[in-house]
């Protein structure tokens, strides 16, 4: 048989990502902060885009008037949880079924968690917050930092040159919690200064305000806020020096080592309660950029009675392009060359193609949103204990789009109710298998009750892991000792023991 090349004509079908899918796609993940960039490295790059007026003051109706509603807000009626919730009979409201892999299975969903001095001494102390997650309002935006603090007061303080340079450099070597990170005799090396100018600098440096900044271990920074608070007497002295018996909860030796009877050590306690173990955290650790919900939900009663949803998106948030088309039909008629008039209609169908890119990422972001409040309106209207079990795939064959177009949409996006601000992640959570086989429960439904027992227990009769399962189980919950044990840890509750420690210190007066 004889080889020999000729030409064949073959038709198939194939997905091409062209440079523009791509581009769409990546706009669904940006967030308000990558969106504002890719904007402006849109105007730089095209002549016939510019930005358009911004929102009037009258609100959001008036900042969309003339556009398409369905583009920017949607309302849902009421849910079968509205019926529920006025018949009393909340607690019926049943989760949704989730996918079978992400039972007995969580993710940190940034619960809250409180530091105070306690947190300092190793197992004596606990966290713990309220039953809701913190809300993104919550967390304060960083102001000045501690370096920063520090260094606009050094230069009040010293003229001395070397003295001002060394202090200078211990500064830098401060953590943000407020210590210092490196010691003495490694600074007298670096500097090439003597140890007795290290001892000062150091010296300038804790002088400095919050008082305990550029403490070297946690008794030296509570020891430089006692001595400022003129209470640093010798008992106060050795109860310092023994902060490792007070995170063991051993009282009765404190009292023999500290000379002092039950009226002084409890005074002792609350002065010492009083200080703070990391000085440095009242300030910033850096610039931080707010928070800017992309999507706002709102509870609304419709024209018969109906209570409701209203679902819009953030005009703040808003991409405001237009296409300047007096200026096209200028330069249109100005170009004499073919390839200028080629260039300037590739312009122009760049600028036509972002307009809708953006326009349908605004409707696609709505879609999933409302999608999620469909989903979640237990937690809308009743809070965190009715958060139900959810997943990418529900969503998604829900509004008939792809799992990873879901993924992408939910990224780095923030909803704004009367909750709070919660990123669109946040409302996907795992599920534990509910006592009666009967559907799943989500796991901040198990973390509230968990929270809720802990809460409420007896300081004399400190609820065991054992314990909470049981509770647990008489509530719904079918647990197994090393999931409530995980779930007690991931919202900052220490273990039995740790708690009943710090109980009887507290019960300290």
């Amino acid at each position: 048989m004889a080889l020999g090349p000729r030409l064949d004509l073959r038709q198939s079908q194939s997905l091409v990502m062209t440079p523009q899918l791509q581009q769409a796609i990546k706009l669904l993940a940006l967030s308000n902060l990558e969106i504002e960039a890719f904007i402006g490295e849109a105007l730089d790059s095209n002549p016939l885009l510019e930005m358009g007026d911004g929102p009037p003051d009258g609100g959001i109706d008036q900042a969309f008037e003339g556009e398409p509603d369905t583009l920017r807000r949607t309302t849902l009626e009421s849910s079968p949880v509205d019926q529920l919730v006025s018949e009393g009979r909340a607690a019926d409201d049943r989760p949704l079924d989730i996918d079978a892999s992400a039972l007995d299975r969580d993710r940190d969903t940034g619960d809250g968690v409180r530091t105070d001095f306690t947190d300092s001494l190793g197992d004596f102390g606990t966290a713990g917050g309220g039953g809701e997650a913190p809300d993104i309002d919550e967390r304060g935006a960083a102001g000045e930092t501690l370096a920063e603090h520090l260094h606009a007061q050094i230069g009040a303080v010293t003229s001395d040159p070397a003295l001002l340079f060394a202090a200078r450099w211990l500064i830098d070597q401060i953590d943000e919690a407020g210590y210092l990170t490196t010691t003495l005799e490694d600074a007298r090396t670096a500097l090439g200064l003597p140890h007795a100018a290290m001892q000062s600098a150091l010296g300038l440096v804790q002088s400095l305000d919050p008082t305990g900044v550029g403490a070297r271990n946690l008794s030296e920074c509570i020891a430089l806020q006692a001595r400022e608070a003129d209470r640093y007497d010798p008992c106060m002295a050795r109860l310092i020096d023994n902060l490792e018996l007070l995170a063991r909860g051993e009282i009765a030796r404190l009292k023999r080592l500290c000379q002092v009877d039950d009226e002084d050590f409890a005074d002792m306690l609350r002065e010492l309660r009083s200080y703070d173990p990391k000085p440095g955290l009242r300030f910033g650790s850096g610039p931080a950029e707010a928070v800017v919900p992309d999507i706002l939900v709102e509870a609304v009663i419709g024209e018969d009675g109906v209570p409701g949803w209203d679902i819009a998106l953030n005009p703040a948030t808003l991409p405001r392009l237009v296409v300047n088309r007096r200026y096209y039909v200028e330069m249109r008629h100005a170009c004499v060359a073919k390839d200028a008039k080629a260039w300037l209609g590739e312009r122009l169908a760049d600028a036509n193609w972002l307009m809708k890119a953006l326009d349908q990422r605004q409707k696609t972001i709505l879609k999933v949103a409302a999608e999620i409040v469909k989903q979640q309106e237990g937690f809308f209207r009743l809070g965190v204990a009715h958060l139900k079990p959810l997943t990418l795939r529900t969503v998604a064959e829900a509004i008939s789009m792809h799992e990873s177009t879901v993924s992408r949409v939910t990224s780095n996006k923030y909803l704004h109710c009367a909750r709070g601000t919660f990123e669109l992640k946040y409302f996907f959570t795992s599920g534990v298998a509910s006592a009666d086989g009967d559907g799943a429960v989500s796991a901040e439904a198990v973390k509230a009750a968990i929270r809720q027992l802990i809460d409420a227990e007896d300081p004399k009769a400190v609820l065991s892991d054992d314990t909470l399962v049981d509770l647990l189980k008489a509530r719904g919950f079918d647990l197994a000792r090393r999931t409530v044990a995980k779930y007690r840890e991931a919202i900052g509750l220490g273990s039995s023991v740790q708690r009943r420690r710090a109980k009887a210190l507290a019960g300290v007066r």
